[in-house]
Parts: C-alpha cells; sequence; structure tokens
C-alpha cells in the first residue's frame, strides 16, 4: 500500500472517530449522562484533529494541482503528510500555501453550518478550530506573504520522521 494511501486511510478513521464522538456527545448532552463532558471535549478536540489534517490535505491537493515536486511522509506517525520540495518554483508555493488556507476556509465554513452552539462538544471545536487558524495564519501566513511578493520559497521547515 502506498504512503499517500495509508495517511489518507488513517485521516479518514480520525474523521470517522470524530463523527462517532460527535454524535454520541450528542445522545450523552440530550441524556445529562456522567460521561457527557468528557466525550464532548473529546468530541470537540477530534474535530479539531480532522480540522487540521484538512489542512495539511489541502496543502498537498494544491502542491499536486501546480505540479509540485513533493514527498510523501513515509510514517503514518507524522501529522505532516509531504515535504515540499525545494527545486518547487514560486507558483508551485503559492498553490501549496493556498491549499491549505483555502481547505481551513472550508472547514471553518462546514463548522459555521454544523455547529448547535447548545453543545460543549461545538464550542470546543469551535475554540481549537480558532485557536489553530490564528496560528495558521501567524506561522504560514507571513512566508505566503513574502512568497507572493517576489521572495524566494523558503525551505521546508518540516523534517519528515524516518520510516
Amino acid at each position: 500500500m502506498s504512503p499517500a494511501l495509508r495517511m489518507l486511510l488513517r485521516d479518514l478513521a480520525v474523521l470517522a472517530l470524530t463523527l462517532a464522538l460527535w454524535r454520541w456527545s450528542r445522545e450523552l448532552d440530550a441524556a445529562h449522562g456522567a460521561l457527557a463532558l468528557p466525550v464532548a471535549l473529546l468530541a470537540g478536540a477530534t474535530a479539531a484533529l480532522s480540522g487540521f489534517l484538512a489542512h495539511e490535505w489541502g496543502h498537498l491537493l494544491g502542491a499536486l494541482a501546480a505540479g509540485s515536486a513533493v514527498q510523501i511522509a513515509p510514517s503514518m506517525r507524522s501529522v505532516f503528510l509531504f515535504k515540499f520540495g525545494e527545486r518547487n518554483d514560486r507558483r508551485q508555493y503559492l498553490w501549496m500555501s493556498g491549499g491549505g488556507f483555502v481547505a481551513s476556509l472550508l472547514v471553518i465554513a462546514l463548522l459555521a453550518v454544523s455547529l448547535e452552539f447548545h453543545a460543549v462538544a461545538d464550542w470546543t471545536a469551535l475554540a481549537l478550530v480558532v485557536a489553530g487558524v490564528i496560528a495558521t495564519f501567524v506561522l504560514e501566513l507571513p512566508p505566503a506573504w513574502r512568497v507572493l511578493r517576489g521572495a524566494a520559497p523558503e525551505p521546508d521547515l518540516v523534517k519528515l520522521p524516518p520510516a
């Protein structure tokens, strides 16, 4: 099985777990069960993790759409799906970078239409996703802006773990 397929299956499993926890959280919340708060917090945290993974897939899809050279992570332990090759040009870097931003915006839009703001899981997911989006903009927007304005793409700071 290819590394990319393994990563896709891993991330789909995380999404399935998120949806199952979310559903269970709603049931516990309605019944006022003792597990309601821990399950709600876990559901919110896995929703934020799913959002992060969607952001990473957005980067990869943007890179591939631009014909970029990428190295898929050799291990499923890596939260980063790939390493962006140093021989890629500015256009490819901007597509890769933009893919992550677009995916993050889609996750926010999906959450906006899905959340019921009376549930702890929803508030937890919202808080963690907003924190993640802020971190993304703080960490990823400045280098993308510099490249957009003419700078050379910066070398990839993400080091993939060995297989």
